[in-house]
């Protein structure tokens, strides 16, 4: 079964081809650019390397969020657009259980973050229990102090907020804190894929319909609103 997955959330853009878990190509890739620049070039420049056309890939994930307002946005109708021409189902993953998919087995706790700015920062808990991977809380907007405050066994920090708030944490955490090469804190379109896949053996997808980015916050537009 092959999946196309797309993540958009954070300053790196990642596309993914998988074909039952195993990767036939991803590009990974971070400028100032907005991700709609590159987005549909990398897509047709992927598939034309694989010598396939979009009607042959099976499934479509992207990722729905916490993240770049924008991004998500980008990303989910880019997904929606291609998923809708194909009439091929769709799957929305969480960017924090993304991120946590790509730490291998590991007694400590996993703390997915990325950075929310204005000193906020998006931020889950995962640990293996029995060697599957599980959510030990829901996804929040938090102060970094807010996020680690009640942490006191040695956890992985994984995400750009790791990389944003590393002093911060360390600081607070001590020895407690561990952090991994940067290229971890990547969203990769691979693992957004393993994801969608473990969901399609189960014949659970989204409803195209109802596919919307997942904020969690609301928008700056929101909130200018609701002060007029």
């Amino acid at each position: 079964m092959k999946i196309f997955a797309i993540d958009t959330a954070t300053k790196t853009c990642s596309i993914a081809i998988t074909n039952n878990n195993m990767l036939l190509s991803e590009t990974i890739l971070q400028n100032s650019k907005t991700h709609s620049i590159h987005l549909m070039d990398i897509i047709y420049q992927m598939l034309k390397n694989l010598g396939i056309t979009i009607h042959d890939i099976d499934a479509f994930a992207v990722t729905k969020g916490p993240g770049s307002f924008t991004g998500l946005r980008i990303g989910i109708s880019s997904i929606k657009g291609l998923a809708s021409a194909t009439g091929k189902p769709v799957i929305g993953i969480s960017t924090l259980d993304a991120l946590s998919y790509q730490i291998p087995l590991t007694s400590y706790l996993i703390c997915s973050i990325l950075d929310a700015r204005k000193g906020s920062v998006y931020f889950a808990k995962y640990i293996f229990e029995n060697g599957v991977l599980k959510n030990k809380t829901e996804e929040q907007v938090l102060s970094p102090d807010e996020a680690i405050c009640d942490i006191t066994t040695p956890s992985i920090f994984i995400g750009d907020g790791a990389q944003s708030y590393k002093k911060e944490i360390t600081s607070k955490l001590g020895k407690l804190a561990c952090f991994l090469d940067p290229y971890f804190n990547i969203i990769r379109g691979y693992s957004v894929a393993n994801l969608a896949f473990e969901r399609l053996k189960k014949n659970d997808f989204d409803d195209l319909s109802l596919l919307k980015p997942y904020y969690i916050r609301k928008s700056e537009a929101e909130l200018k609103k609701q002060c007029l």
